[in-house]
């Protein structure tokens, strides 16, 4: 029996593994392609190769999910189509043995994923994005289309680039008074963390007053917010790549401010239910292997399994933005898709149970 599991693991963890290498490879290429278009400044085709090669974490972590579902329908539907499965349950092995012996290479997945996610993605992506960013002309582009806005106060920032080292690069500052007339707009190449404050150098102050406008330059100046480099490193990021401890953190400050966090929290979810959500996605494509796709081919289930699983992320992508729009909890948008498959994996299972 225990060859038999071990078989079972090794072919569902190879076709696991080969679907990663393949979507992999594509994506690579195709988000290669792409930053060639933004070559300029110092940032070419060398800089973007690196800059590829930094958010692979991200990209492993995307596709980890999509690759544990893809290899066991690749996996199971080649030993079915070989009827390797169906020697298997007369030798006297049951169902639960083999779903359990295809769920462990998942298991595997998911901790990987995990670990992927909480400690290699979020620093790997937040070096990438940074040293584009500076690549691009960070330090002397005034609010560039890149970079994050923020609001604290009556105090709109915005930020070109975001060092991991404590170093900021174009320093934007808009001030407004209570009635939200722009008072002044201050602009720093380079602003540099002192501990409990930011040291920004270089600085142009332009102030809005009755009389007219004044132009102010000063070498150095203190900037006091509560943005620390822990806070930015979180902000420089999109949501979905950060880790689960880094969304807490931020979506807490946020409401801290009386800001709107559901995004942050939208995405906190959406990390924290991934184990679930990828056990679930491989328990249906064990289902349907002893279900409705028992006897067709490997191509009809390659895409069956793509369109199960666009069908899968696109529920979560139109339930998440809705609950941003319509104020319900976040962690239903990501619990009801996994519930839906769930019960469809149950079902399909007690079918051919």
């Amino acid at each position: 029996m225990r060859r038999i599991d071990g078989y079972v693991m090794r072919t569902v963890g190879g076709a696991m593994f080969l679907v990663m290498v393949v979507v992999l490879s594509l994506d690579l290429i195709f988000g290669f392609i792409a930053e060639l278009e933004d070559t300029r400044n110092n940032y070419q085709t060398l800089e973007a190769l690196w800059y590829v090669a930094l958010t692979l974490p991200r990209r492993i972590y995307d596709y980890l999910p999509l690759g544990a579902f893809m290899g066991c329908l690749v996996g199971l539907g080649s030993m079915a189509s070989s009827s390797e499965l169906t020697v298997i349950r007369a030798a006297g092995v049951s169902l639960k043995r083999i779903v359990w012996s295809a769920m462990k290479p998942a298991l595997v997945v998911v901790v990987l994923g995990v670990l992927i996610g909480e400690y290699v993605a979020p620093p790997a992506e937040r070096l990438a994005q940074s040293e584009k960013a500076v690549a691009l002309g960070a330090g002397s582009n005034v609010a560039s289309a890149t970079g994050v806005w923020h609001r604290e106060g009556d105090v709109f920032i915005h930020l070109n680039a975001v060092q991991p080292n404590g170093v900021l690069h174009g320093v934007s500052l808009f001030r407004f008074n209570e009635e939200r007339e722009l008072q002044s707009a201050s602009f720093a190449k380079r602003g540099i963390f002192q501990g409990d404050h930011w040291r920004l150098e270089d600085v142009r102050r332009t102030l809005l007053e009755n009389e007219g406008t004044a132009l102010e330059t000063e070498q150095s100046m203190r900037w006091e917010t509560g943005l620390s480099p822990q806070v930015l490193s979180v902000l420089i990021v999109k949501p979905e790549n950060l880790s689960m401890s880094g969304l807490y953190t931020y979506a807490s400050y946020l409401e801290e401010q009386d800001l709107n966090a559901s995004r942050y929290w939208l995405a906190f979810w959406k990390k924290t239910l991934m184990p679930l959500g990828t056990g679930v996605m491989v328990l249906v494509a064990i289902s349907f292997i002893f279900g409705p796709l028992r006897s067709v081919t490997m191509g009809f289930r390659v895409f069956t399994g793509l369109l199960v699983g666009l069908l899968f992320k696109y529920m979560q992508d139109l339930l998440g933005p809705m609950s941003l729009v319509y104020g319900f909890n976040p962690m239903l948008a990501v619990l009801i898709p996994i519930a839906i498959n769930a019960a469809a994996g149950a079902i399909l299972m007690r079918r051919a149970g």
